[in-house]
């Protein structure tokens, strides 16, 4: 302002002494003419270095202020993240505030940046212009269409820096990426689980309150999480085009068929850590994982048997209660749980590519073929750890386990009886319902299906059992015994 007001003055006097000057032209005093000029040329060197001095403190303030600015960030207390601009200091704020001030009028849904509300209203807009050529898959952004093309063509541009491994989305990056950070600050205080992120904890806690928030609006059926809500909505979309060249089973994603083909290639891309065990699927991974987790906070209450996860539990449970929620569409058979369901949906399917050269005998799928020829090659690859006794199938070691254990989990309600097999169980329950489901072509009825396979050895004239004494041959084993000792009693 000072300098300002000098400006003003020397302007002014500049003013004065033009009209004292045009007064001057008039006279013809050349003396005073030539004093006039002295001082106006004092006046406009006074004027000129005044004019210079306020031009560089003009262009000094200008300098300092640019490196004020250059300087000058606004840093967030919260997480330390830096800034240069107080506005979008501001707006990042809210994040650490939880405040949501941008509300979605279709669903009522609040979000804390405007970006992620223009995202979520496209859920809402029923229009999807934009198709994948390889699977008639549509989106509602042409950007959606070019992240899920990458899936088709295999491209992973995004690599982890600490091990190498490449991912088709940046998404799936940065969450692998929380996989190197060992910190786990957030602890769920139902199971002491700890999480490097508050929104998995979040995600987490909602197994605890049982709180399904993400509902199939085609069925109605609920789920914790929405990852969950999408798998299942495959259910709903009947068409199928992806077939499986080995075995003609169809599905409605390329990815479902590309799992599926490990089944038959034999390949295991998922090992443990812990014991090198391999797995064709990720999920058979992260269930085998519950095997190393020696806390079992979940306990049944009717044998005793302890599980790590609710859900096993849970599942358990319909062994005491006979509850089989999983009905078979085809024949209306019901299952306690779906991988039943899944083994026994095989049945209906009536290619059978699968021979084993031994006996010439069909299977609809290439485990149980593996399975299958442990009987030919007599391997027996499960063994008791109490007792040594090896087993052709993981469930016979599983069943006989409970010799050691004392569990008997099926319990009859008539007679109150423990059983240790289901097989045992429903044998017999016969006994109470009379039922012989079993029935020969020549009329006669059977509990037990082995006894109608002993049975039609007398149709067939099979004597599998012969006497190593004298080679004669017996239909039953029972009658093998009794002759022997017929050999015994001689010496």
């Amino acid at each position: 302002m000072a300098f300002m007001k000098e400006e003003k003055e020397e302007v002014k006097i500049e003013e004065t002494f033009r009209v004292k000057h045009e007064d001057t032209e008039e006279q013809t005093d050349l003396f005073s003419l030539k004093k006039k000029s002295q001082e106006l040329n004092e006046i406009k060197h006074d004027f000129m270095t005044l004019e210079k001095f306020v031009h560089t403190e003009k262009t000094s303030s200008r300098n300092r202020a640019q490196k004020t600015k250059s300087n000058n960030y606004f840093i967030c207390q919260e997480c330390g993240k830096r800034f240069t601009q107080k506005g979008k200091l501001e707006k990042h704020m809210e994040i650490h505030s939880g405040a949501k001030p941008f509300i979605c009028q279709e669903c009522g849904k609040s979000f804390n940046q405007n970006i992620h509300l223009q995202t979520h209203m496209i859920d809402h807009n029923k229009e999807k212009p934009f198709t994948c050529q390889e699977c008639g898959r549509c989106f509602n952004h042409k950007h959606n269409l070019k992240v899920h093309i990458i899936i088709h063509f295999g491209e992973k541009p995004f690599t982890c820096q600490e091990c190498g491994k490449s991912f088709n989305q940046n998404i799936h990056l940065k969450t692998h990426m929380l996989v190197h950070n060992e910190e786990k600050p957030f602890t769920c205080q139902e199971c002491g689980r700890s999480f490097n992120h508050k929104h998995n904890l979040k995600v987490h806690i909602i197994i605890h309150f049982g709180e399904k928030p993400f509902i199939c609006q085609e069925c109605g059926k609920s789920f914790s999480q929405t990852i969950y809500l999408k798998t299942h909505m495959l259910v709903h979309n009947k068409e199928k085009p992806f077939a499986c060249q080995e075995c003609g089973r169809c599905f409605n994603h390329k990815h479902n068929l590309k799992a599926h083909m490990r089944i038959h290639t034999g390949e295991k891309t998922f090992t443990c850590q812990e014991c090198g065990k391999s797995f064709n699927q990720n999920i058979h991974l992260k269930t085998h994982m519950l095997v190393h987790n020696e806390e079992k906070p979940f306990t049944c209450q009717e044998c005793g048997r302890s599980f790590n996860h609710k859900h096993n539990l849970k599942v358990h449970m319909r062994i005491h209660s006979g509850e089989k929620i999983f009905t078979c569409k085809q024949c209306g058979k019901s299952f306690k749980q779906n991988i039943h369901l899944k083994t026994h949906m095989l049945v209906h399917n009536k290619k059978k590519t699968f021979t084993c050269q031994e006996c010439g005998r069909c299977f609809n799928h290439k485990h149980n073929l593996k399975a299958h020829m442990r009987i030919h090659t007599g391997e027996k690859p499960y063994t008791c750890d109490k007792c040594g006794k090896c087993f052709t199938h993981k469930y016979s070691c599983d069943v006989h386990l409970r010799i050691h254990t004392g569990e008997k989990p099926y319990k009859c309600v008539q007679c109150g009886n423990g059983f240790s097999s289901k097989a045992n169980f429903i044998a017999h329950m016969r006994v109470h319902t009379g039922e012989k489901p079993y029935t020969c072509q020549c009329g006669k009825s059977f509990k037990q299906k082995i006894a109608l396979r002993n049975h039609m050895r007398v149709h067939t004239g099979v004597k599998p059992f012969p006497c190593l004494q004298c080679e004669k041959r017996f239909a039953y084993k029972q009658d093998l015994r009794r002759h022997l000792q017929t050999h015994f009693s001689k010496k």
